[in-house]
C-alpha cells in the first residue's frame, strides 16, 4: 500500500489495513527519527524511505483520513467482496 498508494484488494483485508497505515502516517507526519524507526519495525527500508519523504510531509495539513476504500462489487471466482484503498 506505502509503494504503490493504490491497491485493489478484498474488502475485509481493506478494511483491516486502514488503521495499521493511517497510524503510520499520522507518527510519520513530521520527520522524525522515532516515527521511522516505528515504520521500519513492520515495513521494509524502501517503504519506509517514501513514507518519509513523500507520504507523511503530504499530510501535514491533514487530520487523519489519509485513506479511502471504495467498494468494487463481488470476485467472480469466489464471491468475495472486493474494494480499493488509496490514499486521498
Amino acid at each position: 500500500m506505502i509503494l504503490k498508494e493504490k491497491i485493489k484488494t478484498t474488502e475485509a483485508k481493506a478494511k483491516e489495513m486502514r488503521p495499521f497505515v493511517e497510524r503510520l502516517v499520522t507518527k510519520n507526519r513530521v520527520a522524525s527519527v522515532n516515527g521511522a524507526r516505528y515504520a521500519a519495525k513492520f515495513l521494509p527500508r524502501v517503504a519506509v524511505q517514501k513514507l518519509v519523504r513523500e507520504l507523511g510531509p503530504k499530510y501535514v495539513e491533514r487530520n487523519g483520513g489519509y485513506t479511502r476504500i471504495v467498494k468494487l462489487g463481488q470476485r467472480a471466482s469466489d464471491s468475495a467482496r472486493m474494494a480499493i484503498i488509496e490514499f486521498v
